[in-house]
């Protein structure tokens, strides 16, 4: 640590990782973006978090906040300024068993999280991967593998405790500091770092977990069957769908379906009107404990090894047009990976207004990445096809936030209210989102 760093670390001292600590390497990055700033603090408890906020403050460093590294956009690191990487703060602790409350620090990982819940019988449904941290996805919105089941995990947050970017150690819950409580489940980046989460897990053991391949005609036919297929289906039933160009002329639909029970008959019966939707083949059928679908094994350190650019947008109602678009774009000369997320069931019994996550009424999540030497203007010229056709967009599938992004991500009223709330949490714009 250089002369000037250590006469400020203050109450911070071994808790600071310079360019000439062998840590350097591994804490520098993201999962997706390369950073070099000049410090990155790890901090154990909120008094650490408020301290190296207000050294960043006196050094004239920007902040970056990582919980975990997988976020899209790249913010958890950048260059010159301060990450505060909040690694240390994982702990995961069963509160009260009878009622499923969970207090979760946001540095934990959800495999973590599904390891340490699953001999409770108990899990969080959130994110797709284990090596996702939690303080991300609890404070951007929370589309697990039972999303249709359990809802988004701000729908489920309880408590949240905040360090606010002045330094001060906030509780926050429905009976008190409500516009804070209410801020950070949907749009918590801009308002504070949250430090714990007290999180209503549900009541899951084992899952079916089924495979499926199914070829998509140009005309979209398949994934029309497929949107309203899952519009009638019983809530136990999520799929994720991922598009896979075939040639020039042909796509193919790998579908995971994942039921939120381990009764054959419900597995069987959740998942045949698939069958239905088109050409579709069974590729593997199981039943397995939650934390297998998040496994221990996704662990590993986030180094920049994965650039990528993404967009994403809800669709309503998938219509013939929007049907043929998502086929177009994922064959197309510069195809796009899409990703399409079924929503609905849990996820639209919440009021539009009682988080600041406002997308209640919609059915799909669709999700556009591209790999190097494709870049944003690829995907944005790729999207272009998609983007008439949705209704909003989520937060944390966005790799280039802007204005225009987050009016997507918080429309109409819910977006006014977030940014008279960030401009009242963080009025100096410390967490600039």
């Amino acid at each position: 640590m250089n002369a000037v760093t250590q006469d400020a670390a203050g109450g911070l001292t071994g808790k600071l990782v310079t360019p000439d600590d062998q840590r350097y390497g591994r804490l520098r990055s993201t999962y997706t973006t390369v950073g070099r700033p000049a410090l990155v603090a790890l901090p154990e408890n909120p008094g650490d978090v408020a301290e190296a906020l207000a050294m960043a403050r006196r050094e004239g460093l920007a902040v970056s906040v990582r919980s975990g590294g997988h976020g899209l956009s790249g913010h958890g690191t950048n260059e010159g300024g301060m990450v505060i990487d909040l690694s240390a703060l994982n702990g995961v602790e069963v509160l009260d068993r009878t009622a499923r409350l969970v207090r979760v620090g946001p540095g934990a990982r959800w495999a973590q999280v599904a390891q340490a819940l699953a001999p409770h019988g108990l899990a969080i449904s959130s994110g797709d991967h284990g090596n996702v941290g939690v303080g991300g996805i609890a404070t951007g919105g929370g589309v697990g593998w039972l999303v249709r089941h359990y809802g988004l995990t701000v729908d489920h947050v309880r408590a949240v405790e905040v360090v606010l970017p002045d330094g001060r150690f906030v509780r926050a819950d429905r009976d008190h500091e409500p516009d804070l409580f209410w801020v950070m489940r949907g749009a918590g980046a801009g308002a504070g770092i949250a430090v714990a989460f007290e999180i209503e897990a549900a009541e899951i053991g084992s899952v079916g977990v089924v495979q499926l391949a199914a070829a998509v005609d140009p005309a979209g036919e398949t994934l029309l069957r497929w949107e309203r297929t899952m519009a009638a289906a019983p809530r136990a039933l999520s799929t994720a769908v991922t598009l896979v160009p075939r040639g020039t002329s042909a796509t193919a639909a790998l579908i995971t379906a994942v039921v939120a029970s381990e009764d054959p008959d419900l597995l069987r019966s959740s998942v045949e009107p698939l069958l239905g939707i088109g050409d579709v083949s069974v590729q593997d059928a199981r039943i397995m404990p939650y934390r297998g679908l998040v496994p221990l094994a996704h662990l590993h350190p986030n180094t920049g090894g994965m650039p990528s650019v993404t967009t994403n947008g809800l669709l309503t109602r998938m219509t013939k047009d929007a049907a043929k678009s998502l086929v177009a774009t994922a064959s197309g000369p510069t195809p796009a990976l899409l990703q399409l997320r079924s929503l609905g069931g849990a996820v639209n019994d919440v009021g539009p207004d009682e988080t600041a996550y406002a997308h209640r009424h919609q059915r799909t999540l669709v999700v556009a990445s591209m790999f190097p030497p494709d870049d944003r203007a690829d995907l944005d010229r790729a999207w272009q096809a998609l983007a008439p056709h949705t209704d909003g967009a989520y937060v944390n599938f966005e790799s280039h936030p802007d204005d225009g992004t987050r009016d997507r991500a918080y429309p109409g009223s819910t977006g006014t209210r977030v940014r008279d709330l960030w401009r009242h949490y963080d009025p100096d714009g410390v967490l600039h989102p």
